[in-house]
């Protein structure tokens, strides 16, 4: 329902060490500067609204048109000082151009392109800023599906670590030196410093109260941050009625009418396709049930395949309205200020922040997130040890580590079938 990708296989990667160690299989979906990030456009298998398969000479044919097209709007960049939707600059680049306009069916392809780049973004074409939607540091090595989950993964980091769950936080206190957090039940924990991880979508809704309040330049950074959203509707079926590709989709005259659902059975052989929807298209979505989600994107997939049979379990996320993320991940909104992700890694007397949000580099990303809880921790150790007047307080045991598991140089298990 959650994270599925490690965006860059290759040794660069901070989450490389453990992955290997683990044994944990890969499937590539895609291989170095696809245009669409995390697959390429051969994989797909494109669909018109009357169910006809969209030929391949198309698809790539717009594919290619798409990414001139975006290149055209680093020209628009480059000639405004002020940040724009990248919507807006696509728009001029139209005006310049009219040789990149698109009619008919190439036009709809092009609309499905664009879909697939606010599931990057987890957002809306209008929300991008064309100053900052290409400046990402994308690793090479391309893009694994991560076969069995990030729960393995999890569950090797968590081990030995004492966590208490169902605590839910409602007060963190600064005082004489110490950290009291507070949760609902009325129970506190003290401490000498905190890490503060929570999703981005929490600390903008305020649930989690400070005391003193956090200063101005923290608040505004993350008010300043976007949050994505992206859901998922995954659907089990008795047997495969589907293409042997890896997406499905349907292309449509708006990129919010597009759709396109992953097929698992490609990479773990279990009968699931997974309709994913982002930006405001996924909050509607949310304000359905789950049986209304499912009947919803059943009939868009009959628009596909008329054959396709009733799904025998179902599975539907909501991670805009979950309590506990209040949004899928971070996004840089138009006008971002320069400094604003220093601000809200900046650390708050004892206070650290970590998390996908506070990675400048690779946001929005699992590797970013766990390469922002090492620098969250090294920077609280260093802050103790001079506090305390101890040199070597403690080591930082995840970097510990993963120096030890570098050592051991096991090859990804990565296959594409």
């Amino acid at each position: 329902m959650g994270a599925s990708w490690l965006h860059g296989v290759c040794n660069e990667n901070s989450l490389a060490p453990l992955i290997r160690m683990l044994g944990l299989r890969l499937y590539r979906t895609s291989g170095d500067n696809s245009v669409l990030y995390d697959h390429d456009l051969e994989s797909y298998a494109l669909f018109d609204k009357n169910g006809q398969q969209v030929p391949q000479e198309i698809v790539t044919k717009v594919g290619e048109t798409f990414e001139k097209i975006l290149k055209e709007t680093v020209k628009v960049r480059d000639e405004h000082a002020n940040d724009m939707a990248l919507i807006q600059a696509m728009a001029i680049v139209f005006d310049r151009n009219p040789h990149l306009k698109l009619e008919g069916l190439e036009y709809e392809v092009l609309q499905w392109c664009i879909c697939r780049l606010e599931a990057w973004f987890a957002t809306d074409t209008d929300n991008i800023s064309l100053k900052n939607w290409d400046q990402e540091h994308v690793l090479t090595g391309g893009h694994g599906l991560m076969v069995n989950g990030y729960d393995p993964v999890i569950k090797a980091l968590a081990r030995d670590l004492d966590i208490h769950l169902n605590h839910r936080v409602t007060k963190i206190i600064q005082r004489y030196n110490k950290v009291i957090v507070c949760v609902e039940d009325g129970a506190s924990f003290v401490a000498d410093a905190a890490i503060i991880s929570v999703p981005l979508g929490v600390l903008k809704a305020n649930i989690i109260k400070f005391e003193p309040e956090l200063p101005n330049e923290k608040l505004s950074a993350i008010a300043d941050l976007g949050v994505g959203i992206e859901n998922k509707i995954a659907l089990k079926f008795n047997t495969v009625f589907w293409p042997n590709v890896e997406v499905l989709g349907r292309v449509a005259p708006t990129s919010n009418a597009c759709g396109y659902f992953l097929n698992l059975h490609k990479a773990t052989g279990n009968p699931v396709l997974v309709c994913m929807v982002a930006g405001r298209f996924a909050y509607q979505i949310e304000k359905l049930s789950d049986e209304e989600s499912v009947k919803f994107v059943m009939s868009q997939l009959r628009k596909m395949l008329p054959e396709a049979t009733e799904p025998v379990q179902y599975l539907v996320s909501r991670w805009g309205s979950d309590p506990n993320s209040l949004g899928s991940y971070s996004c840089d909104l138009v006008g971002k200020p320069a400094d604003l992700y220093e601000r809200f890694c900046a650390p708050v007397g004892s206070l650290f922040f970590a998390g996908e949000a506070a990675c400048i580099d690779h946001s929005g990303s699992v590797h970013g997130a766990y390469s922002s809880g090492i620098a969250a921790a090294e920077d609280c150790r260093r802050r103790l040890s001079t506090q305390l007047g101890i040199s070597d307080l403690f080591q930082v045991g995840k970097i510990v580590m993963r120096e030890e598991m570098t050592e051991v140089m096991v090859p990804f298990q990565i296959s594409r079938l």
